[in-house]
């Protein structure tokens, strides 16, 4: 019998392609940030290299790179990872949910990693435009989301009327954000006075009423 020729398999046109290099690791991801934060409160914004970083998290220096271009990116991303952290929830009334993300935001804010990193972001913000845009694109931007979320579930209890157009709503939601975020942030970080329960709740007591004792204009 003559030897049969096998011919090749065809091509199974089902199968998706493949892309481009190694698809980048979750733990490697979070490895980096890790030691970025660390880096950063022992060291200082200034004693902080990409170097320093990839040691600490145990992967190469090209790792490194390929994932965050600049020292900027990477420091920004590590602060920004800790603030992914916090949720609206929906706990039936207004006063219940910001006391909650309050007490949440307090709780990040005492934690030392999350002092060094934000103290050193800001103090470099203020040298570096470019930096500054950073923070505001990729965390202070992102966390608006909560007083958006907040706003829209106690408009659909009843408690707050309705947006009367975009534009006021998006002034109001940046008012309420700066007056919340700045509120505790210079209470923890500036003054390093505790946030506890009681404060929260007085806190919230005068965002939501008017000032005690305000005369009727």
């Amino acid at each position: 019998m003559a030897p049969t020729t096998q011919q090749p398999a065809a091509p199974d046109q089902t199968a998706p392609p493949r892309g481009k290099g190694r698809p980048r690791s979750a733990a490697a991801d979070r490895a980096i940030l890790d030691a970025t934060r660390e880096a950063l409160a022992e060291l200082g914004w200034g004693g902080l290299t990409m170097g320093h970083v990839a040691t600490r998290a145990g992967v190469a220096k090209t790792t490194l790179y390929r994932r965050w271009p600049s020292k900027n990116e990477l420091v920004v991303d590590a602060v920004a990872s800790l603030f992914d952290e916090l949720e609206m929830a929906d706990l039936g009334s207004l006063r219940a949910d910001i006391e909650a993300v309050v007490g949440q935001f307090a709780g990040l804010l005492a934690r030392p990693e999350t002092q060094a990193a934000l103290l050193a972001l800001f103090a470099e913000g203020t040298r570096d435009p470019l930096l500054r845009r950073r923070i505001r694109e990729r965390i202070v931007d992102p966390q608006k989301h909560l007083v958006r979320l907040g706003r829209a579930q106690a408009q659909q209890r009843g408690e707050l009327r309705p947006d009367r157009d975009a534009a006021t709503a998006c002034e109001e939601i940046d008012i309420i954000f700066d007056t919340i975020a700045g509120t505790v942030e210079h209470r923890m970080l500036v003054s390093g006075e505790p946030v506890t329960p009681e404060w929260i709740h007085r806190f919230t007591t005068l965002l939501l009423s008017p000032l005690p004792g305000l005369a009727e204009q």
